[in-house]
């Protein structure tokens, strides 16, 4: 109960919708219990018209009213049930519709505060389960708990209305089916659900990272490793969901136990009251088969009840965009030019994970060194550059540049980190405009002489339209190398003394890719270089080899210190080699 009003003490997204689309509610939960209330009552009365009829009465009046109820509830059934599906389904689609709209609308409004706290595939997990949680949440507990708590009522009142020492058992035997099974399902088998729940929602994120990252584990001749990564959880959740159905099994049969003895003493009780004369005898059939009705609902209570934690975490975490805000950090600028890049204590993991992403990394950084960060995918490397770069917060210690951290600076970012990664994004203009991105200061002369660096100035000058050439969308008037080339022209008219190097040959053949980097290590000597790299090659421009594992650095030092102290570097090394 505590965590029931603690999920909704400041909710925004499922109260208010129950407010708007109260009236339509009430009558969903109206046609529901009608449906139940209907079974019943077609129940009794078989059961009374069964008796009835058994004693052969002298006239067709005697039996004709409970034929012509049979009839009237045999139909009220179906109709009610088929009323109350399409309410209900109304009623829940109305509220997803306005739900997607404004989780929509949220994404769209803070998309980069989103960013920071949630992984690519944790924003997909939100879109694809969290709305379909939200649907069934209505749908699998909302109604059938409400619903079955009406009859548990009504039940309790009728019988109590004609026996308070009857009443007084229907309200122990059904109270265990409504109340204490429900309770016990979410106490046992709910923890199971949320279980399970977590490790689809971290499988789910973690296989989108690996998958956008899959070149690199085939590369990296790690296929076996990725195939067993997936097959960890796969086979976690068959053993949870293996105990999940023989909890239910169990909990099937006891609730089905409950209603047999609640059977029992309602055909027991109505054997004692009912048998003064043969007349009233009818009614003991009647109330003895009244109760068979209501076990579908009280089942179903069961269930719901065990779903509550999986759609708590989904209204959390939906909850969770709104409260993301969090007050502006003051900007500042660097007083003097860059001196240190210091990483105290790095450590972060996302709002809905439960793994430190980065843990506890510390480094220093100076001016001209070169750094390259290698690692499979899915070891931290991204998110490692991310916190480098201010993109995201850390959860604990800080990124300094100039002992001023980097979160205060980013109003002057694009002059401290120059970033080339695996896919630049080129624009549908020019070769001129695309490349004075870097500096929208920089002159003609400044542009021309950026793509001479590069070795562009002949293939340039060679088109047509020459520096008004252009380069189509995404870059596609250029193959790969020539479009890391123009990006790499556009760094160097940024003259940013940090520059990022984010595998940005991961898509180039070898020939191609040493060229690259040789060209870039050439360009950009006097700057201070992190390249992160899935494999070895170029690897002797840099200065320091840090390996990356679970977040955490697990060798590092020189080239050439690793090459004679570590066979797993020698090893990748002639492996890139081809020795």
């Amino acid at each position: 109960m505590k965590n029931l009003r603690k999920t909704f003490a400041n909710d925004t997204w499922v109260m208010p919708y129950l407010r708007k689309y109260k009236g339509l509610l009430i009558l969903v939960l109206f046609l529901g219990f009608m449906t139940f209330f209907s079974g019943g009552a077609l129940m009794f009365n078989s059961g009374y018209l069964i008796s009835e009829a058994a004693r052969q009465p002298s006239s067709i009046i005697y039996i004709y009213v409970p034929v012509v109820l049979a009839r009237a509830f045999g139909i009220a059934r179906p109709v009610f049930r088929y009323i109350e599906r399409l309410t209900s389904h109304n009623w829940v689609l109305r509220i997803v519709s306005d739900f997607r709209k404004k989780l929509y609308q949220t994404v769209e409004s803070k998309a980069s505060a989103i960013q920071r706290s949630h992984q690519t595939g944790d924003i997909l997990s939100i879109l694809a389960d969290d709305i379909e949680h939200i649907e069934n949440l209505y749908l699998r507990t909302v109604f059938p708990m409400v619903i079955g708590w009406l009859l548990y009522i009504f039940v309790v009142i009728g019988v109590g209305s004609l026996n308070w020492v009857v009443g007084l058992l229907m309200l122990l035997l059904l109270g265990v089916i409504t109340v204490v099974m429900p309770l016990a399902s979410v106490a046992t088998n709910g923890v199971r659900e949320f279980k399970q729940h977590q490790i689809q929602h971290e499988f789910y994120t973690n296989l989108t990272d690996e998958v956008l990252g899959l070149g690199d584990w085939l590369i990296s001749g790690r296929y076996d490793d990725f195939i067993n990564l997936q097959k960890k959880p796969i086979k976690e959740i068959a053993a949870l969901r293996k105990r999940d159905h023989y909890f239910q099994w169990w909990r099937s049969f006891f609730v089905q136990f409950m209603v047999l003895l609640t059977t029992l003493t309602l055909l027991i009780w109505s054997a004692n009251q009912f048998t003064a004369t043969k007349s009233l005898a009818n009614w003991v059939a009647a109330f003895a088969l009244a109760i068979f009705p209501a076990v579908s609902p009280f089942v179903n209570m069961s269930q719901g009840a065990s779903e509550w934690p999986v759609y708590r975490r989904s209204i959390e975490r939906v909850n969770a965009l709104d409260s993301g805000d969090k007050e502006p950090v003051k900007q500042t600028t660097l007083a003097e030019p860059f001196k240190e890049l210091a990483i105290n204590h790095l450590t972060f993991k996302y709002s809905d994970g439960n793994r430190d992403v980065v843990k506890n990394i510390s480094m220093d950084i100076h001016p001209g060194e070169k750094i390259a960060l290698l690692g499979p995918s899915g070891t931290g490397k991204s998110t490692f550059l991310k916190l480098v770069v201010g993109d995201l917060t850390p959860s604990e210690g800080q990124v300094l540049v100039n002992d001023q951290n980097i979160l205060n600076l980013q109003d002057v970012r694009s002059s401290l980190f120059g970033i080339l990664d695996q896919q630049p994004y080129l624009f549908d203009t020019t070769v001129m405009n695309n490349v004075r991105l870097g500096n929208i200061h920089a002159t003609d002369q400044q542009v021309k002489d950026a793509i001479a660096a590069v070795d562009l100035k002949d293939l340039i000058e060679s088109l047509p339209d020459q520096y008004d050439t252009q380069v189509q969308e995404a870059g596609k008037r250029f193959s790969g190398g020539e479009r890391q080339r123009l990006s790499l022209a556009r760094i160097l008219l940024q003259d940013a003394p940090i520059i990022i190097l984010d595998e940005p040959t991961v898509s180039l053949d070898p020939i191609t890719e040493k060229k690259l980097l040789d060209k870039v290590f050439e360009l950009l000597k006097d700057k201070t270089i992190i390249w992160v790299t899935h494999h070895l090659a170029g690897i002797t421009h840099v200065d320091q080899v840090r390996f990356m594992e679970h977040g955490q650095f697990d060798m590092q030092g020189t080239p050439q210190e690793l090459y004679k102290k570590e066979p797993r570097f020698r090893q990748l090394y002639d492996l890139d080699r081809g020795r």
